[in-house]
C-alpha cells in the first residue's frame, strides 16, 4: 500500500523545483521568449548558490561562527546574480540581436550544465573528497528548517509543515505571478507583446523592455528552483550530472498549467508525485515497470496537450508570438 504520510512530502519536495522552473518559464513565454535554457539556468542557480555557500562556509571556520540570516542570503543573492546573468545574455542575444529562440536555448542549457560541472567539480578537488561530490551540511540545515509546531501535529504536520521556507516562497511566487499577469495593467501589458508585439508597441509599449524584464524575472525565479533542489531536497549535497531531466519537466509543466502558474502549484506536486512514484510501488525487480512509471510525467503532458488542442479554446493556447522575434521595422 502507498503511504501517503511518506509519500506526499516527497512529492511536494521533488516537485517544488518543477515548481519554480515553470513558474519563470510561464512569465517568461508570456512576453513570447520560448527559453529553452531553463535547464542550464536552474544549474548555473544552483551552483551559483552552491559557490556562495562554500565560500561563506569556508570564510567562518564551519558552522559554529554562522550566522543564520547570512547563511541563507550569500547563497539566495548568489543563485539570483547568476541566474540574472543567464537571463540577460538570452535576453541580449533573442531580443538585441534576435537570434533564433530555440537555438539559443538549447546552446544555454548546453552552456549552464557545463558550467556547473566545471565549477562543481574544480569545489569538489578543492574539499579533497573521496567522493564526487561536497555536502553544505550547516547551510542545507538552515534552509531546511522547519515551522516549529511541524512535529507536534502528527499527519498534518508532515503533509503540511515539514517543508523549508522555499517551498512556501515557491507557493506565494506563483500565486503573485498568477495574480500579475491576470489583473493587472502590467500584467495585461506582457500578454499584449507575447500575443502581438507589433500591435503592442504601435500602443506605447515598450516591448524590449516587458521581454527583458519578464525573462531575467523568470530566470531568477527558476534559479531559485535549482537552489532549492540543492539546499533542500538533496540536503546540500552537491555532484555533477545529479538534476536529471527535471529542468525539461519545469517546461513541459507549462504546457500542463495552459500557462497559468497558480494551476502549476497542484500540477507541480502532481510531476512529483510522478516522478518519483515507482519508488514507492512494489515492482519487484522488473526493470521495465519501473522504466514505464518514470515515463509517467511525459505521457500525462501530452494526453494534456491533445485535450487542449482539440478543445481550441484560445485562453489554453501559448500566445501567438512566442518563439518568434520581432523586427520593429516590418511593423
Amino acid at each position: 500500500m502507498l503511504d501517503l504520510s511518506l509519500f506526499i512530502p516527497r512529492a511536494v519536495m521533488q516537485g517544488m523545483p518543477l515548481l519554480y522552473g515553470s513558474t519563470g518559464e510561464t512569465i517568461s513565454q508570456k512576453a513570447g521568449n520560448l527559453n529553452l535554457g531553463i535547464p542550464g539556468v536552474m544549474y548555473v542557480g544552483a551552483i551559483s548558490g552552491v559557490i556562495g555557500a562554500f565560500l561563506y562556509e569556508r570564510s567562518v571556520g564551519g558552522a559554529v561562527g554562522m550566522n543564520p540570516a547570512l547563511t541563507i542570503l550569500i547563497p539566495m543573492a548568489s543563485c539570483l546574480f547568476g541566474a540574472l546573468v543567464m537571463g540577460l545574455l538570452y535576453c541580449f542575444l533573442t531580443v538585441t540581436l534576435r537570434a533564433n529562440q530555440n537555438v539559443t536555448g538549447l546552446a544555454m542549457t548546453t552552456f549552464g550544465i557545463g558550467f556547473g560541472n566545471f565549477f562543481g567539480g574544480s569545489l569538489i578537488k578543492l574539499t579533497g573528497a573521496d567522493v564526487p561530490s561536497i555536502t553544505l551540511s550547516a547551510t542545507s540545515n538552515t534552509f531546511r528548517t522547519q515551522l516549529p509546531f511541524a512535529n507536534t501535529t502528527g499527519v498534518i504536520g508532515k503533509v503540511l509543515f515539514s517543508y523549508g521556507f522555499l517551498a512556501y516562497l515557491g507557493i506565494i511566487i506563483s500565486l503573485i505571478a498568477a495574480h500579475v499577469l491576470s489583473r493587472t495593467r502590467t500584467g495585461l501589458h506582457l500578454r499584449a507583446v507575447g500575443e502581438n508585439p507589433g500591435t503592442a508597441d504601435a500602443a506605447g509599449i515598450n516591448t524590449t523592455k516587458y521581454k527583458y524584464l519578464s525573462t531575467c524575472i523568470g530566470c531568477m525565479i527558476a534559479g531559485i528552483g535549482g537552489l532549492y533542489y540543492v539546499m533542500d531536497y538533496m540536503n546540500g549535497v552537491w555532484s555533477n550530472d545529479a538534476f536529471g531531466d527535471r529542468g525539461w519537466l519545469a517546461i513541459a509543466l507549462v504546457i500542463f498549467t495552459i500557462w497559468k502558474p497558480d494551476i502549476g502549484i497542484l500540477a507541480s506536486i502532481l510531476f512529483g508525485g510522478l516522478y518519483i512514484l515507482y519508488l514507492f510501488v512494489p515492482t519487484g525487480t522488473n526493470l521495465a515497470v519501473k522504466e514505464l512509471y518514470k515515463m509517467l510525467p511525459y505521457v500525462v503532458t501530452i494526453v494534456v496537450l491533445i485535450i487542449t488542442s482539440m478543445r481550441n479554446k484560445r485562453e489554453n493556447q501559448p500566445p501567438a508570438s512566442l518563439g518568434l522575434s520581432y523586427f520593429r521595422e516590418e511593423r
